[in-house]
């Protein structure tokens, strides 16, 4: 291992906020990290001996995590990584990088259409305005501050608004005819904007919620934009 990539699911994990405990008599923390391959097991090539990776998954119900010297990980928990890309970008993409491909794309094709980015100046929404416009959507990112607008925008958000109380507003002046799909960071906090600004027939990718058991506007779901 090269670097180690610090997730909040890590945190939570090893401050018990989900309640488990520990699951196994010994942990070794941390699900995403970047090196090189030192040995290969049985049934794969040696080809990947020495060559550059990242990994993720490593201590995703399994006990040993990258936060060490040497982990061990399925084969398919491993990716080459590009010369050009440093140990610690590549220890950024797993969790990320992987969330933010699932709650850009679970909705189906964002080509030529109109996607929202709830909080694109986090590692999640910077990587999903990026996979949106690379895909080919119009991408709107929220930010909580202005301090967040570049790093929201170099990542690839077409416009940058704050999200606060004139969000919705904000929103229809940029997509007077609604956005098709939202990538949600704080599910029970935006659901009722998300809902404002949504088209009829649009979708919701959320990955997080501020609250656990969040109020789900239901008629104004259904009769939506």
């Amino acid at each position: 291992m090269a670097a180690s990539g610090i997730n909040p699911g890590d945190v939570k994990k090893r401050q018990d906020s989900f309640g488990i405990g520990m699951p196994y008599p010994r942990v070794i923390p941390h699900s995403d990290g970047a090196g090189q391959v030192d040995q290969v097991g049985e049934g794969v090539s040696s080809e990947w001996v020495g060559r550059r990776v990242w990994c993720y998954g490593a201590q995703s119900y399994r006990p040993f995590g990258t936060a060490a010297e040497f982990t061990v990980v399925p084969v398919d928990h491993v990716a080459s990584l590009p010369e050009n890309v440093t140990p610690e970008q590549g220890a950024c993409l797993g969790i990320p990088g992987i969330t933010a491909h699932r709650a850009v794309h679970v909705g189906g094709d964002v080509a030529g259409r109109t996607v929202l980015v709830q909080g694109a100046g986090g590692a999640v929404g910077m990587c999903a305005a990026a996979l949106a416009r690379h895909a080919g959507a119009h991408v709107i990112g929220t930010v909580r501050s202005s301090a967040e607008e570049p790093a929201a925008r170099t990542a690839g958000a077409h416009e940058v608004v704050l999200n606060d109380q004139g969000l919705v507003e904000r929103m229809k002046a940029l997509a007077p005819k609604g956005v098709d799909h939202v990538v949600e960071v704080a599910f029970g906090a935006n659901i009722d904007a998300d809902v404002e600004v949504l088209k009829m027939g649009g979708s919701i990718g959320a990955y997080a919620t501020d609250n656990a058991t969040p109020k789900i506007p239901f008629w104004l779901m259904v009769w939506s934009i």
